[in-house]
């Protein structure tokens, strides 16, 4: 069995830790404790989790992150490590490394590329080909909404589908890289752009794509 989202959660607690509370994010309005109480109620509090989602249930989710980013900060870097609780569906193997690999590889990003002195990290084919995989089968829904056609292509051509339509820009990078853009962080990503001047304008004012 895999590892990867476990990898990434401890990377992640430890980076959190490094930084302190009041580091800045790529998650605009975020900083690292906001951060920390948002990956704690996702696998803590399915309550209030929901309002990631439904926008009627917004209100008690922001209550509760706001509870939860009260907490003492160490409090919250080890609940990350520690992991869900033994109810949540996320304390299984199978859901966790299905879940939690890319939310998990994506925040710890989220941390690491807001500081001006930060670096590509060298990421391993097999952890490249797993966020590949979870980036086929979420491309289509990730690119509802978005203006343009939209393909999503590895450097050895492999390529996934986000969007049908004309005019169409492909967006080539490495699986980690493309994952980021798919994810809203286009500032961030390391990707190159083809396509209609235009259309590739339109993409870059479109913060996520369908997220």
């Amino acid at each position: 069995m895999s590892t990867h989202a476990k990898r990434e959660r401890l990377l992640l607690a430890d980076l959190l830790e490094t930084t302190g509370p009041e580091a800045p994010t790529l998650c605009e309005g975020w900083t690292t404790r906001d951060l920390a109480a948002h990956v704690v109620v996702r696998e803590r509090r399915p309550d209030a989790a929901g309002g990631m989602l439904v926008k009627q249930l917004a209100p008690r989710l922001e209550r509760v992150m706001a509870e939860f980013a009260a907490k003492p900060y160490e409090e919250l870097i080890q609940l990350i490590r520690t992991g869900p609780p033994r109810f949540s569906p996320f304390s299984l193997k199978q859901i966790d490394e299905l879940s939690n690999i890319v939310e998990f590889y994506v925040h710890t990003e989220d941390v690491r590329r807001a500081r001006p002195e930060w670096t590509p990290r060298e990421l391993d084919p097999v952890f490249q080909d797993a966020l590949w995989s979870r980036l086929e089968r979420s491309a289509r829904l990730m690119g509802r909404g978005v203006p343009t056609g939209l393909v999503l292509r590895r450097p050895d051509g492999q390529t996934a589908v986000a969007q049908r339509g004309t005019p169409v820009v492909t967006v080539t990078g490495e699986p980690s890289e493309l994952v980021l853009f798919a994810y809203g962080r286009q500032s961030a990503a390391k990707v190159e752009l083809d396509g209609d001047e235009n259309a590739i304008a339109k993409l870059r004012e479109t913060k996520q794509l369908g997220i």
